[in-house]
């Protein structure tokens, strides 16, 4: 035993890289290793990271050489954390979480110019609330900068650097989040207006039906909710919902339209909604961390959303 802890010693020393126990790794390596472990592939930490998978790789090595001896069984093409490791990651997560934490309240508790960020859903980010930025803009106050994040569902505030979080509700929320609704949802058929004579009446919806894989049971859920029968003679899959959205304005099928995503399009006359909308039963929601958040900022976004999403009811069917 005393000859192969010398021969490890001796490794180190080789390597020129003598172990400091003082001496801590810097915070990307703690992030890659502990993102590895989790995740149990560098592929995937790198993809949450947003790095490439050699950095990742790099990251880890560095945070081996820290510690002075290996955290993983590497195959041709497998990485499996040791158990040291796996104890190691939960700390190194901890920590990760608490220093997050503490920086997002340093942050919030900077000054009334520090800039508010927003993380929404792409396709409410897209069609509903970047076309209304600049009234949110002014009701915030010109003196706080707002910046947008697209991004759905769970949201890690502290860790993300996240100040306020829209997001449909349709998901368990964690017990330390605030989320309040805004608006109701309310679903209907939207198309463009050459094709809307094929969708008046109560009859059966026919024609090309547009799904998206964000919502993949909407067709079905308008369906139950309004006993009306889908007779589709094609159907057309979109991995995003403003796909399918972009796909009805330019007539290559009918969608379903929550109102909020298609209030524009059928203010200005690119898309109908011959059948009118239906409650789902769902809602947005404005969220926060409940510890420590910027109380008046939040009623703030949230009364401008509640008044902004109070005027999609008179839309017309």
């Amino acid at each position: 035993m005393a000859g192969t802890a010398g021969r490890k010693a001796g490794d180190v020393s080789r390597r020129g890289k003598a172990i400091d126990p003082t001496r801590f790794p810097n915070i990307s390596a703690l992030r890659a290793f502990e993102a590895t472990v989790r995740h149990g592939s560098v592929m995937r930490a790198a993809k949450e990271l947003n790095l490439t998978d050699g950095a990742v790789s790099r990251a880890v090595r560095e945070m081996e050489a820290e510690v002075g001896f290996p955290l993983f069984q590497r195959g041709n093409r497998s990485i499996v954390p040791t158990h040291v490791a796996r104890t190691l990651a939960e700390d190194v997560r901890s920590v990760l979480d608490r220093l997050a934490s503490a920086l997002a309240q340093a942050r919030r508790t900077s000054g009334p110019g520090r800039p508010i960020t927003l993380s929404c859903e792409p396709t409410f980010l897209i069609r509903w609330l970047i076309p209304r930025l600049a009234d949110l803009q002014e009701v915030v106050g010109p003196a706080r900068e707002l910046r947008l994040v697209s991004a759905g569902g769970a949201v890690s505030f502290a860790r993300d650097g996240i100040d306020l979080a829209i997001r449909r509700a349709d998901f368990e929320m964690a017990g330390d989040v605030l989320a309040k609704p805004f608006l109701d949802e309310h679903v209907g058929p939207v198309c463009r207006s050459d094709l809307a004579p094929r969708l008046l009446g109560s009859g059966a919806i026919e024609g090309v039906l547009l799904h998206t894989a964000t919502r993949p049971h909407a067709w079905a859920n308008w369906s139950r909710l309004t006993g009306t029968e889908l007779r589709p003679a094609r159907e057309i899959r979109f991995e995003h919902f403003y796909l399918s959205l972009q796909a009805a304005v330019a007539g290559a099928g009918v969608a379903i339209g929550p109102i909020a995503l298609v209030s524009d399009d059928l203010a200005n006359g690119a898309l109908l909604a011959p059948r009118g909308f239906v409650a789902d039963g769902s809602q947005y929601v404005l969220m926060t961390a409940r510890e420590g958040y910027d109380r008046a900022c939040f009623d703030t976004v949230l009364d401008w959303l509640r008044t902004r999403g109070n005027e999609l009811t008179t839309i017309p069917g």
